[in-house]
């Protein structure tokens, strides 16, 4: 990156006037922060006491005999406190904030990990909370909803647009705004205007680092390749950030939704409709069009259903260094169910969009090479959407009792 926030031609920051000393805040605290090991050292004690760190790498057994090729061994993030990596990010960050002295976090969220994860810090940290969320995804990941409320954070539906994961992150922005002197916004992935892309992919780079050092305890060499879910892009930099100087294939795969060509997708780093444009803040690929109006997307995960990817992301593309492809819906729910079936983990919706792609490449790969697939969190959010993809009778009739439970 260089000292204007770009990753060659992606990045940047974008904003309106009046946030400009308001990243000038932030972006001199986080640069004192890195330079401060005290820091760092705080951010490890949290990690390790209040979360899960490190979480484990589990070697998939049944799945390696399964496929016949390379080991496949998968980083659990979804034993992370909160059940995905995204408390790595938010932790951090609210170590920030109390060195700012604010008392109030906003954060955007899709798929409701990130934020079940702020108002967890929050709660924490003793900040007051607010997250904007896309009334879609309200809908959709409803177990989140209720625990975030019940965490104390007020969460408010957004209706304006697609109402989705942008969506969102726009209201978001809106609150920022008005509330900059005594708010600090909590952004979940590894976008928008700098220094967040550098911010989040910082405190996630814990995930690539630990994955590193434990398959050389574990094999004594480095993997062939590693993979990793694609919608904002904070867990694949997480993961890829361990081996960017390694003989290593980082491998990002997006959300294929009902097919590439279908026009209902959120790939934006292999889709020939996808083009280089400015929103939120930030330079990178976006599924747009020829006015720069936004496309609507479409994924089975609510966390991958965004417009946009890490400008890090698209220099990494762009230089070669990462490769991605895109996964369909289809396969997404039928490499669920292998590896719940194979391995007794159950991999949040958005992790399983990288499953697919090991999956389709580990019988090619010698049986002496080994690959990672960050499971960057756990299904039992997706419960609703799974169910009613698996078309499994149980679940209808239960949800019908209850239906009627609570119309009596």
């Amino acid at each position: 990156m260089d000292n204007r926030g770009y990753y060659s031609q992606f990045g940047g920051a974008f904003l309106p006037e009046i946030l400009a000393a308001t990243f000038d805040e932030l972006e001199k605290m986080f640069e004192d922060v890195k330079n401060d090991p005290g820091f760092w050292q705080a951010y490890e004690e949290i990690m390790s006491s209040y979360s899960c760190r490190p979480t484990p790498l589990t070697f998939a057994g049944n799945l390696t005999d399964h496929f016949g090729g390379a080991k496949i061994y998968i980083k659990r993030e979804d034993l992370n406190h909160t059940g995905a990596h995204k408390a790595n990010n938010v932790m951090g960050q609210g170590l920030l904030v109390q060195r700012m002295g604010k008392k109030r976090v906003i954060a955007e969220t899709g798929a409701g990990q990130h934020g079940v994860a702020t108002a967890t810090m929050a709660a924490r940290f003793g900040f007051d909370c607010t997250i904007y969320m896309g009334e879609v995804d309200v809908e959709r990941q409803r177990p989140n909803v209720f625990w975030m409320e019940r965490l104390g954070a007020a969460v408010c539906p957004v209706k304006d647009g697609t109402r989705i994961l942008k969506d969102a992150i726009n209201e978001a922005f809106r609150d920022w705004v008005s509330n900059m002197d005594t708010t600090h916004y909590v952004l979940g992935t590894a976008c928008g205007p700098s220094p967040f892309p550098e911010m989040v992919t910082y405190f996630q780079s814990v995930i690539g680092t630990e994955a590193r050092a434990q398959i050389l305890k574990v094999e004594g060499q480095l993997p062939a390749r590693v993979y990793a879910c694609v919608g904002g892009g904070s867990n694949a930099m997480g993961l890829f950030s361990g081996f960017l100087d390694d003989p290593v294939e980082l491998v990002g795969v997006e959300a294929g939704g009902k097919g590439l060509n279908s026009g209902k997708h959120a790939s934006r780093l292999c889709a020939e409709d996808a083009s280089i444009g400015v929103a939120q803040g930030y330079k990178t690929y976006f599924l747009q069009n020829s006015d720069g109006q936004m496309r609507e997307t479409h994924s089975i995960a609510a966390g991958l259903d965004y417009v946009g990817v890490s400008p890090i992301l698209s220099d990494l593309k762009e230089s070669g260094k990462a490769r991605f492809e895109a996964a369909t819906d289809t396969e997404v729910v039928e490499a669920l169910s292998l590896t719940i079936q194979k391995e007794g983990v159950i991999p949040a919706l958005e992790s399983a969009h990288a499953f697919v792609q090991a999956f389709k490449e580990a019988p090619q790969l010698s049986k002496d090479d080994i690959i990672i697939i960050n499971q960057s969190g756990r299904g039992d959010k997706d419960i609703f959407t799974v169910a009613d993809a698996f078309d499994d009778p149980g679940w209808k009739a239960f949800i019908t009792r209850k239906a009627k439970q609570y119309n009596a």
